[in-house]
């Protein structure tokens, strides 16, 4: 199995030496030597049978080292296998022999005696290789010419090409001659072994963890890898391993594929494709699956992967329901993703929609024309079929099939056959389909619908013109209904008005009926008042501050506002708790909201909450305007009656007010208030006027 260029690269290191391997093209062996040798390789492989060891007979050539280095054999560009390069060193070993009468009687004067000591020496030189699962045995002939043969001298190498094995095995190679004169050298080596990349998920995340070594550098690419056309890149890094990459898991497709490189000149990139069978990235292929359509009568399924899909043209009605599959026009084919397909239709429509299956399940399906043509109409489609002899036969799709025309079917089309047909021969229908099998015509039904509408619209003017007449005679009882209905109108308002919540510091009683008479003219506004005066019995049963919470929330909530009443009392209070931050026990009494409300109020000012929910107010002849602390001043802070037309308008809201309604109200409130406010001023033991505004008023909202 190839193995990939990039993990090559980081397994055998970033050595310049490793990273340029030599590259063999073509899956044949082949032999070479050293200059001055002549070598053959023998065809195929043979039967490793090293034998026992002989005597030499003189000099004989034997191995003497191993030398391994590795190399790729490539198929294809991309498509390259290690290897393993191996270099048999050889050398000449043992003599010659005298014979006997030669040491006797001295050389023979026959030169034809002399040649053995000067011919040439021939080996047959074996190589065993074995890495699991391979095993391979290669014979090499190695000729050495006598001017090189020296006994105990090195005569140069043989190098065979080559060995594959897979990255991370352990290689041994054997070598030895036949015969077999000395023990075979042996050599082991152990292959460096790959990275390894693995995919994890962690929730929405997936993780690709590729086990580089520190500091080595690559480049990382994501890409969409399409069977048809170039393949379309997504995402590039150069990156310094170790390294994990964080996808989420809506981005997974079968076809996204890992492209990886070394960081170095020339370097071969090669891809890993691990989604391609994961369920959850098939399924996201459809979901970010999109049809196209391409004007004219083009169309194209737009995805990053390849699909198994079938596509058929449907008729899609208006108000739902299933969309109808139409065979002629575009029987069930399959699709090409990315590729213009095109429609064999005449005319486009709104109602035209395209379904995409894949099995026996749809998939999607999109009405390409609605976004050009506009929203679906209501039109019916008919069916013409063409048979032998001219025959011809018409029918219009519902949704229990195609039902004839002139027929007593209790279907609309059935009801409106004779007008579609002559419709149809009019040329009021538009042809979508034709060929010699049939045609389709989309056929307008609102001019049908409009009739009927017509008549409704009729109905209901002759009504209104019946009811017109019948109001002018009896036009004084209407008045009078009339009358009644602007009272009602008035009274609901009164009741639905806006909130208001009064908080203040009890003095004493006079100020106290000053703020009830104070209270009873704004309910009359209207204004929906909240005042302890009129809530006792609940502030009893919750607590002051309880209660004022529970108040607070809800005019708030309504939208309401609260209204802080200053007085002497109640600005000593203030500065006490400005000061001190509490208020000291004893300091008031057990139904006074107002010190129980500084907990809650204050916060809002410090923290710049108050403005557009807190109005403030003194009485003109009770309080120095000077007197209202600062902080309070954060929002209008209005003094009473002088300027009572702008609190009532604050109280009122932007747009509640009428013209000349204002000018009633202030003087209305202005008239109540004045004889409590001189009662207030009154010095004590002076008789009292008037009327009392206080506890015992009630609750008035």
């Amino acid at each position: 199995m190839p193995v990939p260029w990039f993990l090559l690269s980081f397994a055998l290191g970033p050595s310049p030496v490793v990273l340029s391997l030599e590259r063999l093209v073509g899956p044949q062996d082949a032999a070479h030597c050293s200059p001055g040798l002549s070598c053959h390789l023998w065809g195929g492989d043979m039967l490793c049978l090293p034998g026992n060891i002989v005597s030499a007979p003189g000099p004989v050539l034997v191995p003497t080292r191993l030398q391994t280095e590795l190399v790729l054999r490539c198929y294809q560009e991309t498509d390259c296998d290690l290897c393993v390069r191996v270099a048999v060193h050889l050398a000449v070993r043992g003599h010659w022999e005298e014979p006997e009468d030669e040491e006797q009687f001295g050389r023979a004067a026959d030169p034809d005696l002399e040649e053995p000591k000067n011919a040439s020496l021939q080996a047959q030189v074996v190589l065993s290789f074995q890495a699991y699962p391979t095993a391979r045995c290669v014979l090499l002939e190695v000729q050495v010419p006598a001017a090189l043969v020296q006994p105990g001298q090195s005569v140069g190498s043989v190098v065979f090409d080559c060995f594959e094995a897979a990255v991370g095995a352990e290689v041994r190679i054997w070598s030895y001659t036949q015969p077999r004169y000395e023990k075979e050298l042996n050599f082991t080596q152990q292959l460096p072994a790959l990275p390894s990349l693995s995919v994890s998920a962690d929730g929405e995340d997936v993780h690709l963890v590729l086990d580089v070594s520190e500091g080595q550098r690559f480049g990382l690419s994501l890409y969409w890898n399409q069977v048809q056309g170039p393949t379309k890149p997504w995402w590039h890094r150069n990156l310094t391993g170790p390294q994990t990459i964080t996808l989420n898991h809506t981005d997974l497709v079968p076809c996204l594929c890992i492209q990886v490189w070394p960081l170095e000149p020339d370097s071969v990139r090669t891809s890993i494709c691990p989604f391609t069978n994961d369920s959850h990235a098939h399924r996201n292929l459809w979901r970010v699956a999109r049809l196209q359509l391409l004007p004219p009568r083009g169309w194209r399924l737009n995805a990053p992967c390849s699909l198994p899909a079938e596509a058929t043209l449907c008729w899609q009605a208006p108000g739902g329901g299933p969309c109808q599959s139409l065979v002629p026009p575009l029987p069930r084919e399959n699709v090409t993703v990315n590729k213009a397909l095109e429609f064999p239709l005449l005319k486009g429509h709104p109602n035209l929609c395209v379904q995409v299956s894949s099995g026996e399940k749809l998939q999607m399906q999109e009405c390409l024309w609605s976004d050009s043509l506009g929203p679906l109409k209501d039109d019916k489609l008919l069916v013409e079929t063409r048979g032998p002899q001219d025959n011809r036969s018409l029918c219009a799709l519902e949704p229990s099939g195609c039902a004839p025309l002139l027929s007593t079917a209790s279907t609309r089309a059935a009801r409106l056959g004779e007008q579609l047909l002559q419709d149809l021969q009019s040329g009021q229908c538009l042809q979508l389909w034709d060929d010699d099998l049939g045609a389709l015509w989309a056929c307008p039904m609102d001019k049908y619908i409009h009739q009927r509408w017509a008549l409704v619209w009729l109905a209901c003017l002759l009504f209104a013109a019946v009811l017109f007449i019948l109001l002018l005679l009896k036009k004084d009882h209407v008045k009078g209904w009339l009358r009644f209905l602007k009272e009602d109108v008035r009274s609901g308002g009164a009741a639905r008005g806006r909130a208001a919540l009064l908080l203040y510091s009890a003095d004493d009683a006079g100020f106290e009926r000053l703020v009830g008479t104070l209270a009873s003219a704004l309910c009359q506004l209207p204004l929906r008042v909240v005042v302890d005066l009129w809530s006792r019995r609940e502030l009893s049963a919750q607590g002051s501050l309880a209660w004022f919470h529970a108040q607070r929330l809800q005019t708030l909530q309504e939208g309401g506002m609260v209204v802080l009443l200053f007085s002497p009392g109640a600005v000593a209070l203030c500065h006490e708790w400005l000061q001190d931050g509490t208020s000291a026990p004893g300091a008031h009494r057990p139904h006074d909201a107002f010190s129980a409300s500084l907990s809650c109020v204050l916060p809002d000012f410090l923290q710049g909450r108050a403005p557009g929910r807190y109005i403030g107010a003194y009485f003109d002849s009770l309080l120095c305007p000077d007197a209202v602390p600062t902080l309070f001043r954060a929002v209008p802070v209005l003094a009473l009656p002088s300027q009572l037309p702008d609190f009532l308008r604050t109280l009122q809201g932007p747009g509640a007010t009428r013209p000349g309604w204002l000018r009633d109200r202030v003087e209305q409130v202005s008239r109540a208030l004045q004889p409590a406010l001189d009662s207030c001023l009154r010095p004590p033991g002076t008789q009292e006027t008037g009327f009392e505004m206080g506890p015992e008023a009630g609750d008035r909202t």
